[in-house]
């Protein structure tokens, strides 16, 4: 099973459709795979979810879960002030350590507005990844001025971008 994380608690974001597209090429070359949305965090986690509180908020567990019983994962990280949303620095936080995703292999694919497409947001999250004990995935998708090519619907417009998304999860999937 493979679990894509849709890196960002706003609501509709860019990263739930890039997840969704993801989802369509795993789909299409026949993997189980999961969505998780970051949006669906329970609006107490932080306070009732980690540091003495883990393990004991059930709605926070749920997706816990989802994230702990992936063979690998898929985040799909948009660029937030120079790194990576802190939601999802929060909701890694409050996975089971040691373990939750130890052991794992993830993809990292960046979004950005701006020429850099995420680049510092993957680069920031390799780094955990790594403490943590997941095996990143060297092929890091960054997709710059994405504003410019994804539509409302979820569209990809530009062929590079769909491109570089289907050799990377090719690539997951032998991973």
């Amino acid at each position: 099973m493979i679990t894509i994380i849709a890196g960002t608690n706003r609501p509709k974001s860019r990263a739930l459709r890039i997840a969704h597209l993801y989802a369509d090429l795993l789909k299409k070359q026949g993997a189980a795979y999961q969505l998780l949305d970051l949006a669906t965090l329970p609006a107490d986690f932080i306070t009732g979810a980690l540091y003495e509180n883990v393990g004991q908020h059930t709605e926070f567990n749920q997706l816990v879960k989802l994230a702990s019983e992936a063979k690998k994962l898929v985040f799909v990280v948009p660029e937030y002030n120079c790194s990576y949303p802190g939601v999802l620095k929060a909701f890694i936080d409050g996975l089971p350590y040691p373990g939750g995703i130890r052991g794992k292999k993830a993809a990292l694919v960046g979004l950005g507005t701006g020429s850099q497409g995420g680049l510092l947001a993957l680069s920031h999250m390799t780094d955990i990844l790594m403490y943590l004990g997941t095996a990143v995935l060297p092929t890091r998708v960054r997709l710059p001025f994405l504003d410019q090519h994804l539509t409302a619907d979820g569209e990809l417009t530009n062929p590079l971008y769909q491109q570089l998304l289907a050799e990377q999860a090719t690539q997951l999937l032998a991973f």
